[in-house]
């Protein structure tokens, strides 16, 4: 008869084999303790809708080859609520930023910008004032123009001055 214990942190494993004439038996016991595994939901960084991409798209073709490559969404000092998103195209992305593709759009973070982005969504308005909505479930406050915003971390590098900047008329 062969006796073993494995020790496994809190899980221990018997195993008792017993050989007799031909016949081989084994017996484990095994104490295990329930794990519960929680799954946390995987924000998206940025995305694009539809009519967004396809906008992009258009004047990505506009640019000279190489030159718009991808679509870079920052987020800087400035405004007068504290910070004001910069979208442009790039050639590609530089070391350290952060890139999704989102309707077949490369884009790319720096990683300053990311965690003042997650979850945004950029949209592309048509009308009388066609342009670039962008969509950031991080703000709490903004500017009459919507050119500037404030989040909720208290990070405010402009001091926000009051409620309108040059822009808001």
């Amino acid at each position: 008869m062969l006796t073993s214990e494995v020790d496994f942190g809190s899980t221990v494993s018997d195993a008792v084999v017993t050989k007799s004439a031909s016949k081989v038996t084994s017996k484990h016991v095994a104490t295990m303790r329930l794990v519960e595994i929680t799954e946390r939901p995987q924000t998206t960084l940025v995305s694009l809708t539809e009519s967004a991409a396809e906008k992009i798209r258009t004047l990505q073709a506009e640019e000279p080859a190489g030159e718009a490559e991808v679509l870079r969404l920052a987020v800087q000092g400035g405004g007068c609520s504290g910070f004001q998103y910069a979208l442009g195209f790039d050639r590609g992305p530089q070391e350290g930023d952060n890139e999704v593709s989102s309707e077949g759009v490369r884009v790319v973070v720096d990683p300053f910008s990311a965690p003042y982005i997650v979850g945004t969504e950029i949209d592309w308005l048509e009308g009388l004032q066609a342009g670039f909505a962008i969509n950031n479930p991080n703000v709490s406050a903004s500017c009459g123009c919507g050119h500037s915003f404030q989040v909720e971390e208290g990070d405010d590098p402009g001091s926000a001055a009051g409620d309108a900047c040059g822009s808001c008329h």
